[in-house]
């Protein structure tokens, strides 16, 4: 029967994206329109914003002319849903709402919906006493399930639907082996419970199901045994014991004491036995850090061609189906442009499908004209937060961060690509431990000891066959061109040597000029010689600096000139912002000098917006810049550290000046987006031309923040580096705010080292005082008692200074300090310098700072009534500048201190009123920390119900997060359930010390 439009439409999600028209399956075109209308599937009728859509797709950096684009791929899916509409006939489907779209789901089904279907009906099944059809029905929902959930479709959006869905796939899987445990099913539960665990080794909710199955099914031994086993894994990997459940569970198996009951899911508010509290709902735990795939691979070569006999060589290490037995390691070496990334990545794309939880990539820069190599220990936090390990929880010190690295690795099968290592050294801390990964590494030198010690394979890349490299002219060129001169197309190959990347600058050129003769450019390559040494191979026709320079010559003089100003850049990459700085043009016109450089391969563009350097291209291009550099400043002078009136004077200088005055605004101006109450150090004189980011909104400052992270560090070592000094410090100071609240506390020791050396090299000492405070508090974080010093001593250089605005931020760390360290009276005597300083400066939000933290010491101490009044004026003052963070945190303050002195009643619409204004912020982990609050006040005043209610709220935020304290609140839940007595409320001093920590920083 053929299909109409009228009959109804089923769409997959839990899988491929896939739509039905009744039995007619629909092509729903690009990867694009599939993540537009996914985008609009989950979001379930309401509607989605354009700029939200745009964001689903394309992420923070979207193409130009994304709207329309977009607006085309809704046209597209509305013919497509609704094929019988009449033309100026409105759509019923997908219709217009706002500035965007919402497709109306109740004239659809998916698969989604059956899922939801089936775990709600298995919820009313377990409220009412029957857990056997709860656990028949969470069966049946598990099984809509057919793979990864939207596989195959991009944007960060759909990556988040991911692992938001795959989370409640695990939590449906736990409740469901759960259930099965409360009705004896032991025994046919163990080998699926085995499975899980080994999957999530590292899971405290699976080990206690698997002991509890096997104590049951009379393998006591087994289940002790077990519990050892993981313990051993805990302590040897992350360096923690197990939780106290399942500490009391294997008490109880030790002890023999009956028969232990099952383990209450996640958000239980009582035993079993406890009708008045009712059955846990059916709600999935927090994402283990197993559960996320990432998918870092570059896109593959379109045109990549030949190197059969090496792919055939490694791929024969890899049984035919499936990941290896062991953990294998390919080592492709070569000089440089051989092509060995794209041999890399191709064969990783062919082989992907093998290695189901996901694929990691990281170029380590080993060649980095800088001589600054990537460090394995900050490749391993970049792989260990990618593998869902929140930032706050990756450890100090390489050897840790190698441990976690391979406990979270442990039973997965991943693949990982090591791009362009220096030596194997910065390659060993990146290898997988466990069978079942595949680890390709990619190197310039022959990296012998990792054959030896590590039974890596080796793959050593030369030029391809000349019949090879032959075939890539002929991909790039077409069969018919090359076919009319084959002997020039033959003498193009010889003069390049081969090399991939010789071949690719020559083909781009000749694809650019297609009335060009073969024979003519095979001319112009003889006629030039001296090559760059990286391609030096004995003699003039392996020298590939000729083909270089000849596609530089090619360029206009404001692209060249581009060209040379980007090798200034201290890399990894950098923005279309950044490089319009260099340029000294604005960003709209550097665009197109971009895209002059992208098309003729001197320039790559790995993600939108975003550039890169093929090592050997930038190495051509730093040399262009030297060479401009000294004849600019005189012989030998180069690009080394300029400062003052001779960076000004030289094109270079008034570049590389634009560049750091570029990052230093935009980041500035990030931190007062983040912190609008904030107090900011003051800017000096804006550079023309530096063409500086401007954010709408916080979600906008926050990208760009991490998307640079790696860049801002970069720039301020580059800034000191060059003498641009005053740069160094002022940017270092202006990444404090955000890189405490992130908790990037060995970033900002760095920075804030390199910006101190900066300041005292020009003697500035509120510069000094500056680094010195950002050094000491971010020391103290990481448990370096030098940190207190470096506070000690910034506070003297104020007070040298005069500085009573840097005086009072670092009384306020210092008062920090000492709070920890149990010295409050000293604390108190800071606080009052700070506060008295914000008075005579008339910055009214500080001295509402102060006041709250002054509020949160009273309460260390115990005298609640002088927290009170404390608290009471800060609300005001926060009230009267309308600074909604410090009123929320305040608020919430203010409640403690009514918690502590038994008066809940005033206690509960205090921090009712913080968690609505940390909500309208959008701090989710703040809105957390007050609901916590919230729900101790409601458990003292002898409402367990609402207790629960404010503490599985805080869980979801936290678990959202990947925030580890989502776990103390769910031990407070359990202790509740057990319970129901009131408790003493907010935990004590050690969530105080946290909300000072949290002021000290809004500081």
């Amino acid at each position: 029967m053929k299909a109409t439009g009228t009959d109804p439409l089923r769409f997959s999600l839990l899988g491929p994206l896939r739509a039905w028209r009744a039995e007619s399956e629909l092509e729903l075109g690009s990867p694009q329109q599939r993540a537009v209308l996914a985008g609009l599937l989950l979001r379930r009728g309401r509607a989605a914003g354009l700029g939200d859509l745009v964001a689903g797709v394309w992420g923070t950096d979207p193409p130009p002319g994304a709207v329309s684009v977009l607006r085309t791929y809704v046209s597209r899916l509305r013919k497509l849903l609704e094929p019988e509409r009449e033309t100026g006939e409105p759509p019923r489907l997908v219709v217009s709402l706002g500035d965007g779209y919402a497709l109306r789901t109740d004239a659809v089904s998916s698969d989604l919906d059956t899922f939801e279907e089936y775990v709600a009906r298995a919820e009313r099944h377990r409220a009412a006493g029957d857990p056997g059809s709860a656990a028949d029905l969470l069966r049946t929902a598990l099984g809509t399930w057919s793979g990864t959930p939207l596989a195959g479709v991009p944007g960060p959006y759909a990556e988040a639907e991911r692992t938001h869905l795959d989370r409640r796939r695990l939590g449906m899987l736990e409740t469901r082996l759960r259930l099965e445990l409360e009705l004896g099913r032991h025994e046919a539960v163990l080998p699926e419970l085995a499975a899980l665990r080994d999957a999530h080794p590292l899971r405290e909710n699976v080990c206690e199901l698997l002991l509890l199955a096997l104590y049951r099914a009379g393998r006591q031994a087994e289940a002790l045994e077990e519990y050892a086993r993981t313990r051993r894994t805990l302590v040897d990997e992350l360096g923690i014991e197990p939780g106290p459940s399942l500490r009391a569970l294997h008490a109880r198996i030790l002890a023999g004491e009956g028969e232990p009951e099952t383990p209450a899911a996640p958000g239980a508010v009582g035993p079993a036995g406890d009708t008045a509290a009712g059955p846990p709902p059916l709600q999935a735990p927090p994402l283990p850090t197993a559960a996320l795939q990432p998918a870092q691979l570059p896109a593959d070569l379109p045109v990549f061609t030949g190197r059969r006999s090496e792919l055939d060589r490694v791929t024969a290490l890899l049984p035919e189906d499936g990941p290896p037995a062991g953990a294998t390691i390919v080592l492709v070496e070569g000089m440089a442009g051989t092509g060995k990334t794209s041999l890399a990545v191709h064969w990783a794309h062919r082989v992907a499908d093998r290695f189901p939880d996901g694929a990691l990539y990281v170029n380590l820069r080993g060649y980095d004209p800088s001589g600054a190599g990537m460090p394995p220990s900050y490749a391993l936090q970049t792989f260990l937060v990618a593998l869902g390990v929140p930032p706050g929880s990756v450890p100090d010190g390489l050897d840790a961060q190698a441990a976690l690295y391979r406990s979270v690795l442990a039973r997965r099968r991943v693949l990982i690509v090591l791009d362009n290592a220096r030596d194997a050294e910065q390659v060993r801390p990146l290898l997988p431990g466990t069978p079942g990964c595949l680890a390709v590494v990619t190197s310039r030198s022959r990296l012998s000891s990792l054959v030896a010690g590590q039974g890596a394979y080796p793959l050593a890349l030369g030029p391809p066959t000349p019949e090879e490299a032959r075939e890539m002219l002929v991909r790039r060129l077409g069969p018919t061109r090359v076919a009319a001169e084959p002997e020039a197309a033959d003498a193009i190959v010889g003069l390049c040597a081969g090399l991939p990347l010789a071949l690719a600058i020559t083909a781009a050129r000749a694809a650019q000029h297609p009335g060009f003769r073969l024979a003519d450019i095979a001319d112009e390559l003889r006629e030039n010689h001296g090559g760059l040494d990286a391609f030096a191979g004995g003699d003039a026709e392996t020298d590939a600096r000729a083909v270089f320079s000849w596609s530089y010559r090619a360029l206009p003089p404001t692209t060249a000139e581009l060209f040379r100003r980007l090798a200034l850049h201290p890399g990894p990459d950098l923005t279309s912002a950044a490089a319009a700085a260099l340029a000294g043009v604005p960003v709209r016109a550097v665009r197109a000098l971009l895209a002059e450089l992208t098309t003729a391969n001197l320039l790559m563009e790995r993600s939108p917006g975003r550039f890169v350097f093929h090592d050997l291209l930038r190495a051509y291009a730093t040399e262009l810049a030297e060479a401009e550099a000294e004849a600019e400043a005189g012989a030998g002078a180069g690009v080394e550290r300029e400062a003052g009136a001779a960076a000004a004077d030289s094109a270079t200088g008034r570049a590389l000046l634009r560049l750091h005055d570029h990052y230093l605004r935009t980041a500035h101006h990030a931190a007062a987006v983040l912190g609008p109450f904030h107090e900011m150090v003051p800017l000096p004189e804006a550079v023309p031309g530096s063409s500086p980011a401007r954010f709408e909104d916080r979600k906008q400052a926050t990208t760009w923040l991490r998307t640079e992270r790696q860049v801002l560090g970069a720039v301020v070592a580059h800034a000191a580096a060059h003498g641009y000094d005053e740069h160094a410090w002022r940017t270092a100071c202006a990444l404090d705010l955000y890189f405490n609240r992130l908790g990037y506390s060995h970033d900002l020791v760095e920075i804030n080292a390199i910006a101190l050396r900066a300041a005292r090299a020009l003697g500035d000492r509120v510069g000094q005082a500056h680094a010195l405070r950002g050094l000491g508090y971010s020391a103290l974080r990481l448990g370096r008692a030098e940190g207190m010093r470096q506070l000690e001593h910034a506070l003297e250089l104020f007070q040298e200074a005069g500085d009573g605005f840097g005086e009072a931020l670092t009384r306020r760390s210092l008062a920090f300090q000492t709070n920890r360290a149990g010295r409050h009276d000293v604390s108190l005597g800071h606080y009052a310098r700070a506060l008295a300083l914000y008075r005579e400066l008339g910055l009214r939000n500080g001295e509402a700072g102060v006041r709250n933290e002054v509020g949160w010491t009273y309460i260390l101490l115990g005298e609640h009534g002088k927290a009170l009044r404390a608290c009471e004026q800060a609300i005001a003052v926060y009230a009267e500048t309308g600074d909604l963070f410090g009123l929320a945190s305040a608020e919430d303050s203010l409640g403690y201190a009514l918690h502590h002195l038994g008066r809940y009643e005033e206690a509960v619409p205090r921090f009712e009123r913080s968690v609505e204004l940390f909500r309208e912020i959008g701090d989710r982990y703040m809105e957390a920390d007050s609901l916590r609050h919230l729900g101790a006040t409601h458990r003292a005043a002898g409402d367990p119900a609402a207790a629960q209610t404010a503490w599985s709220r805080a869980v979801a935020l936290l678990a959202e997060a990947g925030n580890p304290e989502a776990e103390e609140v769910r031990e407070d839940l359990r202790a509740l359930g057990e319970t129901g007595a009131p408790g003493t409320g907010p935990s004590g001093a050690a969530r105080a010390a946290a909300k000072l920590q949290e002021g000290s920083r809004s500081a």
